[in-house]
């Protein structure tokens, strides 16, 4: 999968620095994966949570982190829409962020 774009991911982590090994794992398996629907990402992060509109929500350091994409699986493509604190998540509606 292609994952737009690692730099939300590295912004991230300069604030956040305990995020940085587990949001780069992530990083490592998604850009490997070849996922066809949302079925399969469920095999490789059995807590990801599928939201309608095409939104995945992956959970990050035991929960601490939370990540959502938008999913685009017909041409293998991940666009990161949030990352951030567990607090932060609960302020946002994550299904059209």
């Amino acid at each position: 999968m292609r994952v737009i774009a690692k730099s939300t991911l590295r912004s991230f982590w300069e604030h956040h620095a305990d995020a940085e090994v587990p949001l780069k794992t992530w990083y490592k398996i998604v850009e490997k994966a070849d996922w066809s629907d949302s079925n399969e990402v469920k095999r490789d992060f059995a807590s990801v949570s599928i939201l309608g509109n095409n939104r995945l929500v992956f959970n990050i350091k035991g929960n601490k982190y939370r990540i959502i994409v938008f999913t685009m699986f017909k041409y293998r493509k991940i666009f990161i829409r949030f990352v951030g604190t567990h607090a932060q998540y609960d302020k946002i509606d994550a299904a059209t962020i």
